[in-house]
């Protein structure tokens, strides 16, 4: 009988919020070419000269902010884990499925977790980025990291990877249940939503990747699910780096007019992370909620992503069985 090993495979995080755990995390992401393509010969010295020894520092306290102090683990590590933990308790009983968890960069490494794998007679490995829009800065990366570590561990599974999922009706619908479920218990209703994706550079979209069809595909899939029309519910693109041209329109951008337009009261989704983490809590729980005061606005509200709820994890067990399909009915 064959076993099946599900490797969920989330973007990153460093060890502790500190200088040193965040410059080595960063140092890992940012020298990633999928993530910044710039010729080397350019962009090592200004990463090393200047962006990691500048920006560690300021991020590390970015993190401490949000850190969970009695795991002593990121949110994003946390929700990782406790996806990969809740999703093995539901299928418990079927023998012939693992169920691990990995970050792309920072630990535990795509190559640790798929030894660990091996060591447990997997034959059938479903890689599951969890990143619903697909961009060569992320989902790509995650295929690059899987094939790179088979090398290094001198074994040929049947390896598959999971199609993003960022129209998937499970998907759709939990978003819409966390969103309603929020928003039911909201002191004040929103004036506006704003729907908040991490941008990418233009340039890469201009070339082909995917990235913003896939945004836009789910924001037309949940304003349909909410009942919600594009005014009230627009698209946006956050997390800016660099002074390259990125996706338009910026989510600080529409915050400050939202304000400035008379708006008291607004929240944020943001679709494109499963799990909370320092781009949501606190660029946007902290930060934008900061902006929108600064503008005039009162109440700046984070829907929250996924995370472990119920929702989460039942998206999880419903793309597993489509992409594992005939794997596991040969078993």
């Amino acid at each position: 009988m064959t076993k099946t090993g599900i490797l969920l495979v989330n973007l990153g995080t460093p060890d502790a919020p500190t200088p040193k755990a965040v410059r080595r995390y960063l140092a890992q992401f940012l020298s990633d070419r999928r993530v910044v393509d710039y010729p080397r010969i350019f962009w090592l010295p200004l990463l090393y000269g200047i962006i990691l020894p500048f920006r560690a520092g300021a991020t590390a306290q970015n993190y401490a902010k949000i850190w969970h102090a009695e795991n002593n683990e990121s949110p994003l590590r946390f929700y990782t884990r406790q996806q990969a933990q809740k999703l093995a308790d539901k299928l418990e009983d079927n023998d012939n499925i693992a169920i691990d968890w990995a970050m792309r960069y920072g630990q535990p490494s795509v190559q640790e977790k798929l030894r660990g794998l091996r060591q447990q007679d997997c034959k059938n490995i479903l890689v599951l980025p969890l990143y619903p829009q697909y961009s060569t800065t992320t989902s790509l990366s995650v295929e690059d990291a899987a094939w790179a570590a088979l090398k290094h561990l001198d074994w040929a599974p049947d390896l598959h990877f999971a199609q993003p999922f960022y129209q998937d009706p499970a998907y759709i619908t939990a978003l819409a249940n966390i969103t309603k479920a929020h928003l039911q218990n909201a002191d004040k209703q929103p004036e506006q939503v704003i729907i908040s994706f991490h941008g990418i550079p233009e340039r890469l979209v201009t070339n082909g990747d995917p990235y913003a069809e896939h945004c836009m595909g789910t924001s037309t899939a949940l304003r349909d699910a909410m009942g919600w029309s594009e005014s009230f519910a627009p698209l946006a693109y956050q997390s800016k780096f660099g002074r390259e041209k990125w996706l338009e329109p910026s989510t600080e951008e529409m915050v400050i007019k939202a304000a400035e337009d008379g708006k008291k009261t607004i929240a944020i989704i943001t679709p494109a992370f499963v799990s909370d983490c320092i781009e949501t809590l606190e660029e946007v729980a902290i930060g934008l909620q900061e902006v929108f005061q600064n503008h005039g606005g009162e109440t700046l509200t984070l829907i929250p992503c996924l995370n472990d709820s119920s929702e989460m994890i039942a998206l999880l067990e419903t793309l597993i069985k489509k992409e594992c399909n005939d794997w596991l009915k040969a078993n």
